[in-house]
């Protein structure tokens, strides 16, 4: 299964969805900073499962419709920063698409997620993540998970591992860093965490408009599962 998960930078990167659902043979596309009245029903070979309603940067998932059937589609509200309250650019930090795979009948939730901004705490966003894994469970109790999106999580990456580790889920990062605009704010902000699924690479794109580089998942379904 390959997935692409990209920060649109407030949709001004939107010109190059269709080049990376044609070019990479994605099987899902999770997006964040996202005009969603601005999005097309379909990318080549890729359906809109839906967009969130509520944000002025919202979020949205593409999935292969010759592969996948969507079976549900949720957005969720996560615990608010400063930033949200004063300026609420997101009501809705998550949303989670529910599949079947039509081939093996495996069935996951793909999630696209985008965390507080680093103006919050590492803590703040600790919470966003593991609130927003219970939102994606709620979906499917027991079904394999991914969830990608901007983590804005750049620093301590090696605590968010032990944190994601002892509530069961893998942490991914990708081969080179995702955000690199500025001198003091670089690094991986951009990944995946799973649960189920065996993460075989996680690949950083070339740089487009977006101040983030889009990621490309390459997973496999667990053995368990």
């Amino acid at each position: 299964m390959r997935v692409i998960s990209y920060n649109l930078r407030k949709h001004k990167a939107s010109g190059e969805l269709l080049a990376l659902a044609k070019n990479f043979g994605v099987d899902a596309l999770c997006l964040q900073e996202v005009d969603s009245g601005d999005l097309p029903d379909t990318l080549g070979p890729l359906h809109l499962a839906d967009t969130t309603k509520g944000n002025r940067l919202g979020l949205a998932i593409y999935y292969r419709s010759s592969r996948f059937t969507a079976v549900d589609t949720q957005s969720f509200a996560l615990k608010k920063s400063v930033h949200d309250r004063v300026l609420a650019p997101a009501h809705e930090r998550l949303i989670g698409t529910r599949v079947l795979d039509n081939e093996t009948q495996h069935e996951l939730v793909i999630g696209s997620f985008h965390a507080a901004p680093l103006t919050a705490s590492n803590s703040l966003r600790r919470k966003q993540i593991h609130a927003a894994h219970a939102e994606l469970l709620s979906m499917g109790s027991g079904l394999m998970t991914l969830m990608v999106g901007d983590f804005n999580y750049p620093f301590f990456t090696k605590g968010l591992d032990a944190h994601m580790k002892n509530s069961g889920y893998a942490l991914s990062l990708s081969n080179r860093r995702t955000y690199t605009r500025y001198k003091v704010f670089k690094g991986h902000f951009d990944f995946a965490t799973s649960l189920g699924l065996d993460i075989a690479s996680v690949e950083t794109l070339p740089r487009g408009k977006s101040d983030h580089l889009p990621i490309l998942v390459n997973a496999e379904y667990g053995k368990d599962y």
